[in-house]
């Protein structure tokens, strides 16, 4: 079907890792330091503020705020209106941590870039998942991933799927009772664009952001795209929420590099209504 997205809010530098959350639609917006939420009627609320850079969010079990903090590779817990170290994740993760999803049980997996993406310079490194258990304790789940990004979780629990981003494939897992990844296998080969942030609907199909296309794009399993979003700017991640969740929020922005999306300010959540209703996790 053809789709049109509306304007929510814009004047942001570079929104990333939406999730929707109590009738609202959390999102870090990376390179001013905060993370937002953000009410269908656009009125937004600066929850934290992360001085590393903020990316993935998820919710512990009774209810608390979880962020990856990018650059000193840390998972935070907001508590009582500050935010406290769960995990340092530095002698696990290769670079910068970045999207997160967080299961029933609590345990947050968490990928990173491999590399400074934004180095003068760099050279493409693979990558981690790292698992971090509600206790903190914390290790490596999977390696050698090409720049592991959106990450979710299929309703039963049973199945992790992720976006290699450099690989320009959507790769799945089995979840193990004991937070384990295992049986890795190819899920979906991208059938245009790159996946940078991703949503699973109720028909088993992934929503995937894809910057280099400007656009997002629903795939089966096995590669069949299903539907697409065409965007004016970049589009990084995305997100099924709203009440009835068939809101497609979409996170754009024309930059993604840490000083120029800061001037001017071209971050935008948009939003457009589809068919298939969100599910699983985030």
């Amino acid at each position: 079907m053809a789709h049109t997205t509306k304007l929510l809010l814009d004047n942001l530098c570079f929104p990333e890792g939406p999730r929707w959350h109590e009738g609202r639609l959390w999102f870090s917006d990376m390179h001013d330091f905060k993370v937002i939420a953000l009410g269908l009627d656009g009125q937004a609320e600066v929850i934290v503020e992360v001085p590393q850079r903020p990316s993935g969010l998820g919710w512990t079990t009774d209810g608390k705020l979880l962020v990856v903090s990018m650059r000193d590779r840390r998972l935070l817990r907001l508590d009582g209106g500050r935010l406290v170290e769960v995990a340092d994740l530095s002698a696990l993760a290769a670079c910068h941590c970045n999207d997160m999803v967080v299961d029933n049980a609590g345990r947050a997996y968490i990928g990173n870039f491999g590399f400074d993406l934004h180095a003068e310079g760099h050279e493409f490194r693979k990558a981690e998942i790292v698992l971090v258990e509600p206790d903190g304790d914390a290790r490596v789940v999977a390696d050698e991933m090409s720049f592991p990004n959106g990450t979710v979780i299929t309703p039963d629990g049973r199945t992790l799927i992720v976006g290699e981003s450099y690989a320009a494939r959507l790769t799945a897992f089995d979840l193990q009772p004991d937070g384990s990844l295992t049986n890795r296998r190819e899920w979906a080969k991208c059938p245009t664009g790159t996946p940078d942030g991703i949503c699973l609907d109720a028909e088993g199909a992934v929503w995937y952001a894809s910057p280099v296309s400007n656009e997002c794009v629903r795939v089966a399993k096995g590669g069949e795209m299903l539907d697409r979003v065409a965007i004016t700017n970049q589009a990084y991640a995305c997100m099924l929420g709203g009440p009835d969740r068939r809101t497609l929020f979409i996170a754009t922005a024309a930059n993604d590099h840490p000083d120029r999306s800061r001037t001017p300010r071209t971050g935008a959540i948009e939003i457009t209504t589809v068919e298939v209703p969100g599910a699983g996790l985030p």
